[in-house]
């Protein structure tokens, strides 16, 4: 199963997210927080997201979500960190909340990488009030 990894500059949002998801893709396994730095405080660490991913393959590849500015940066290093080993990575281009819950619902149906990809990012410009 396509594994996930949720990087957020706070641990509270990832672990948070990461709880809802896990209400909502309940048999999906492989979601991982990453969110914050080790001694709890605010921002983004490319050695933890990197160590993130390793724990959320399971050989389907993963699908990192990030939240903003750094959060996507630290993200792009994490993958770059991890280049010499074979793992299918990529950073989703999609909203943190919306993409994770699709992107987690795609993966949990037994769906492809490059369709939990697409899952998440199709959440851009999702319309919540018609």
């Amino acid at each position: 199963m396509v594994g996930l990894v949720l990087v957020s500059h706070s641990g509270k949002i990832a672990e948070g997210l990461k709880d809802l998801t896990a209400e909502i893709a309940s048999k999906h396994k492989g979601i991982v927080a990453a969110g914050g730095m080790e001694d709890g405080s605010i921002g983004t660490d490319a050695i933890r997201i990197s160590e993130a991913i390793r724990q959320a393959n399971d050989g389907d590849g993963v699908v990192v979500l990030a939240d903003l500015g750094s959060g996507v940066m630290s993200s792009e290093t994490a993958i770059e960190l991890l280049e010499d080993e074979d793992i299918k990575v990529v950073l989703a281009d999609a909203p943190l909340v919306e993409g994770t819950i699709a992107a987690a619902v795609s993966a949990m149906v037994g769906n492809s990488l490059e369709a939990v990809l697409k899952s998440a990012e199709d959440c851009r410009g999702q319309k919540k009030i018609l």
